[in-house]
């Protein structure tokens, strides 16, 4: 029996990782992350639960990534601690990859293994070919897989872009002869099955920002995801056309486009790159800043610019910034902000819902549609999407000839089962989310999510007693602190009266009572909840401390 097993992107936008697992064999595709939701207080990012992994390692031969973002490479650190295995990826997504093996002080060079489109490789007994796809991260590969049952497809992440600035084209023609081989199931990307027609190219996106910059006077500041090596290329071809130099600001930006010229993928010469200590060496007007941030993210350089606490880049008038990247959903605000402070400081800000200076990295109606042609598969498995997008996307397929009970939508953790003759979803295995907060790893679950949000919501209470053990008398206090709950000069008298409360308790829950400081404890949390509740609505949490000395 052959299974395919989703651990993370089915359902959900990012975690993306499947396992393939035949007899004793089992390879994985991808090991991803995705970015805290808002209820995920203080968590930094989030990975797969890997429970089911462990209890298959001794049968995992490698791990095959299809491309460099996140959302398919961020958790592979903390999966390699736990099985040591090869990795294959293409050339740029290894050097993303060594990267950030390095920062987590683990890194073996013998783990890292290149592959090239059109290159098999076995990894018994299956044997996978890479096929070149374009996405929004170069050096992007879907799968051909041999399986013992038959040929499976994995897109990867994908569009089908017939005008690539960097030559990274989707390789129709691999796919179509898939499908004269024959295709038993197509696992394709459905993050934009929402869209109808096709995505416009990159070469209309540089278009766009060659008319933009065309003429202005002040710098051009260009806030990109880092992965966007083609969009930096267009810029920087962009800027030797208008004679201005080049400035890469934020960590992020100067690794990747530092891998990227090592593998030939950006091509700047040595007097066009300038750093930002020479910013004001040059007039504006000969200034180009490449910069991070495009999603609002706190402590980037945009960010710092907006808030005017960048060290090096004051924004001012005559500046342009281009925001050339999508919106992620639950950013929009963060967005919004900084385009106002940019607004503020004078500068012309332009972006997407204003211009085409984006463009998706992921295939619209028309190409999912085409890629099932294609291929023409047996069976077909939406894959990469929240639950709304593998349904269309099913629908989808349907409209193009699957019959539908041909059409398999599953979620994480759900067994995907094939015999000689069938297909089904099985059992499920264990799934799920873990936390990654600081160097914790699944410290955090969501018991203390709740405590944080209430903490958040309505504040503490901290209350401070001490008792003479032998006489059971207050010694000290009742001392209350809060933090979060109320202003305690404007409403002192409610902690006052808080006081009140306390000291009644301790009179009713007299000396003579067993395990005294315990019930004084649980009755103060109780009461004052009902208190705080009743004469202002709210209900922080209360922390009693209280000694006996």
């Amino acid at each position: 029996m052959l299974k395919i097993i989703p651990l993370g992107g089915l359902g959900e936008i990012g975690l993306n990782m499947m396992v393939f697992e035949y007899s004793d064999s089992a390879f994985i595709i991808d090991a991803g992350l995705m970015f805290p939701e808002d209820y995920m207080l203080g968590v930094d990012y989030v990975i797969p639960d890997m429970s089911y992994l462990k209890q298959i390692k001794s049968k995992i031969s490698g791990i095959v990534l299809t491309h460099a973002h996140e959302d398919h490479i961020g958790a592979l650190p903390f999966l390699l601690k736990n099985i040591n295995v090869p990795v294959f990826g293409t050339p740029f997504t290894l050097g993303v990859v060594r990267n950030k093996l390095e920062k987590h002080a683990f890194f073996s060079p013998a783990l890292l293994n290149e592959i090239s489109p059109g290159e098999k490789l076995k990894l018994s007994p299956f044997e996978l070919e890479f096929i070149r796809v374009c996405h929004s991260a170069v050096d992007g590969v879907a799968m051909a897989i041999e399986t013992p049952l038959g040929l499976v497809v994995h897109t990867g992440d994908f569009k089908i872009g017939h005008t690539a600035d960097d030559g990274m084209i989707t390789d129709v023609n691999r796919f179509a002869r898939c499908g004269d081989q024959g295709v038993l199931a197509l696992l394709s990307d459905s993050t934009n099955v929402e869209k109808e027609g096709y995505t416009i190219s990159d070469q209309e996106v540089g278009e766009t920002l060659a008319r933009i910059c065309l003429g202005r006077k002040g710098r051009i500041i260009v806030g990109l995801f880092a992965s966007s090596i083609t969009r930096i290329q267009q810029v920087i071809n962009i800027a030797r056309t208008t004679d201005r130099k080049v400035i890469f600001n934020g960590r992020s930006i100067e690794t990747t486009v530092n891998i990227a010229k090592e593998l030939g993928y950006i091509n700047i010469s040595e007097e066009m790159e300038v750093y930002i200590e020479q910013l004001n060496d040059f007039p504006d007007d000969e200034i180009v800043v490449i910069t991070t941030g495009s999603q609002g993210e706190p402590m980037a350089a945009l960010s710092r610019m907006a808030a005017g606490t960048h060290k090096q880049i004051k924004i001012k008038e005559e500046d342009t910034v281009i925001f050339s990247s999508k919106f992620i959903p639950g950013n929009e605000k963060a967005i919004a902000n900084i385009i106002n402070n940019l607004y503020r400081r004078g500068a012309d800000v332009i972006y997407e819902k204003i211009s085409e200076i984006h463009v998706s990295g992921h295939a619209f109606q028309e190409e999912l549609k085409l890629m099932i042609n294609l291929t023409r598969p047996k069976y077909f498995i939406p894959i990469h999407g929240e639950y709304r997008h593998l349904i269309l996307h099913a629908r989808l397929a349907e409209q193009v000839g699957i019959p539908k009970e041909n059409i398999l939508v599953t979620e994480n953790g759900q067994v995907i089962e094939f015999t000689e003759n069938s297909a089904r979803v099985g059992e499920s295995v264990l799934t799920g989310r873990v936390f990654i907060d600081g160097k914790g790893i699944g410290d955090v679950g969501r018991s203390v999510l709740k405590e944080r949000r209430k903490l958040s919501e309505d504040g503490l209470v901290v209350v401070n007693m001490v008792f003479d053990e032998e006489a059971g008398i207050v010694i000290y206090g009742p001392e209350i602190v809060s933090r979060g709950f109320v202003f305690e000069t404007e409403t002192g008298h409610l902690l006052e009266d808080a006081k009140c409360v306390i000291l009644e308790i301790v009179e009713e829950v007299g000396p003579e009572v067993p395990d005294r400081i315990n019930k004084i404890r649980s009755k103060m949390q109780k009461e004052l909840r009902k208190y705080f509740s009743f004469t202002i609505r709210r209900r922080p949490v209360i922390l009693p401390f209280i000694l006996e000395i």
